[in-house]
């Protein structure tokens, strides 16, 4: 007899309380609120497409005491499904030396979580410093301008992801069921639980310090090793098969043998793709989006989105806006903070790029976005794989010399004017890091600047005062993805046997979801070929 049956679209008032839901599933299958025995939400999401009647909208899972009458003849009604995420079989190839992975984001983390708990005891190296040091480095970088090439906003355990909003949405489908195992690990290691439900999930940087460590040390008690401040210098081949790497740490080189690398080394690791590139490893240039962060009140956006009355009960809204420029550019926002921080997030000596971030609580006065256009390897100006790293160096290079170091800020109505702002408007900024005035339209050639101040205009039709005189932009928004492709075949090894691209900075992941799936991905196909410890 079916015991669990999934009902969806169930609509209730933002100010329901669990009762409601309950009668409300209730009366959908037809039966007594006593008759539900268990009760798990699947999904929730916010209805707010009518202001004066926004409400929460349900997927939920139920058994009921008995099985009702009729039940499927009501099409919101079906069979609750029942498969779930496999790790498959090991492989009998033998492994004399365990797996290396470089980077400890979200693709190298997964990917060696699940090695771990198969038996394969990696090795994973980082650059950067663990969670708990590396934010006192990056918080001395956004108070006293110091840098830390190797531990940044880039670079250090849990990777770019960490100082951001921990977005856990993603497009990637998911057949296999990935993306609710990477969900269910989160939580596992400490994430709050709604992050299995609601429409868009987020962690908060401040949740995923926590989280990246609680991993890390799974990790650890299962044979795994994470060497901090540690770089790989260079990779080993013979006969076009890895045979191990080169790392240093504190200026000391060590030779880590290993037949199976894993290249999970994030989309600002540019000294890494050099080196790649000088191996002959195979590499594309690939298209990539450039622009600024744009800040607003965080009430103004709430209203904009919920309403008045809406925005006092719902939480800080998130948006997202698409446009396509004169001379045809995609113009879009990306990677929103809803009462969030801009933040210096450069990595290199005299280069400035920044990005976005909030706390789990999204409880700041101002939220931002980027605000990006699309480029592609023609803007780039050489033919050279590497041209988009080069690319994304001058813009970041432009963007240090305009206010020395500090984050260039410029209202949007004087961006639109091209002239340097001299005031701010009804607002000001939130920003981790020095800041000051500066000509953004300084940084990008004409048509980039054009196709930003196109989609501001198309923005304002879609959220009110959106394109507002005083809006603040933050420059420059240049690591929105990698700039390059490590190309991989179907067993995921790239043209090197036993050489692994990963991730984002592969160029096969656009955010932290994503990337933690391709590192599952990647675990699941050394696990098929070669037997555990």
């Amino acid at each position: 007899m079916i015991k669990l049956f999934r009902i969806s679209q169930i609509k209730l008032p933002i100010t329901h309380g669990e009762s409601e839901l309950y009668s409300a599933v209730a009366a959908t299958a037809k039966v007594k609120p006593a008759d539900i025995l268990q009760l798990n939400i699947i999904k929730q999401s916010i209805d707010a497409r009518d202001k004066n009647n926004i409400c929460y909208v349900y997927t939920v899972d139920v058994m009921f005491s008995h099985t009702p009458k009729n039940l499927f003849k009501n099409k919101k009604i079906s069979k609750t499904p029942t498969a779930g995420y496999v790790f498959p079989h090991s492989g009998k190839a033998f492994l004399e030396h365990p797996p290396v992975i470089v980077g400890s984001g979200p693709a190298g983390l997964f990917c060696g979580l699940f090695l771990a708990r198969a038996g394969y005891n990696p090795i994973i190296i980082e650059r950067g410093e663990p969670a708990n040091k590396r934010i006192e480095t990056v918080n001395r970088f956004w108070q006293e301008g110091i840098l830390n090439p190797c531990s940044n906003v880039q670079f250090g355990e849990g990777g770019a992801g960490t100082f951001s909003d921990g977005k856990l949405n993603t497009m990637v489908k998911d057949k296999f069921h990935r993306n609710k195992k990477v969900l269910e690990t989160f939580v596992e290691h400490g994430a709050y639980k709604d992050i299995l439900y609601v429409a868009k999930p987020h962690l908060g940087t401040d949740k995923l310090v926590e989280i990246v460590t609680s991993i890390r040390k799974e990790i650890e008690s299962l044979g795994g090793q994470v060497h901090f401040n540690t770089l790989m210098k260079d990779i080993i081949f013979e006969h076009n098969e890895v045979r191990g790497i080169i790392t240093e740490t504190g200026g000391k080189s060590e030779e880590i043998p290993c037949e199976v690398l894993v290249l999970a080394c994030g989309h600002s690791a540019r000294d890494t793709f050099y080196m790649l590139n000088d191996k002959e490893v195979s590499m594309e240039a690939k298209a990539f989006a450039v622009g600024l962060r744009i800040m607003h009140p965080a009430k103004m956006i709430n209203e904009a989105q919920y309403g008045p009355e809406g925005a006092k009960l719902l939480p800080t809204a998130p948006y997202k806006v698409t446009a396509r420029s004169a001379s045809k550019r995609g113009v879009y926002s990306f990677c929103m903070c809803p009462g969030g921080y801009v933040v210096n997030a450069s990595s290199e000596d005299k280069m400035l790029a920044v990005n976005g971030m909030s706390y789990s609580d999204r409880g700041g006065d101002v939220s931002n976005s980027a605000i990006i256009v699309t480029v592609s390897p023609m803007d780039y100006g050489t033919d050279s794989v590497l041209s988009g790293v080069e690319y994304q160096r001058n813009l970041e290079k432009k963007a240090y010399k305009l206010c020395a170091g500090k984050v260039p800020v410029q209202l949007f109505g004087d961006f639109a004017a091209n002239r340097i702002s001299k005031e701010f408007g009804e607002f000001k900024p939130a920003i981790k890091g020095e800041y000051d005035f500066g000509n953004l339209r300084e940084i990008f050639d004409e048509e980039i600047s054009l196709s930003i101040i196109d989609g501001m205009k198309e923005f304002n039709k879609q959220i009110r005062d959106f394109a507002r005189n005083d809006a603040i932009f933050a420059g420059v928004e240049s690591r929105t993805s990698s700039p390059v492709r490590i190309i991989r075949g179907e067993d995921f090894q790239s043209n090197k046997k036993g050489l692994y691209p990963c991730g984002e900075g592969a160029g096969y992941a656009g955010g932290i979801t994503s990337a933690a799936m391709d590192g599952i991905k990647v675990a699941e196909s050394i696990a098929k070929r070669f037997k555990p410890f």
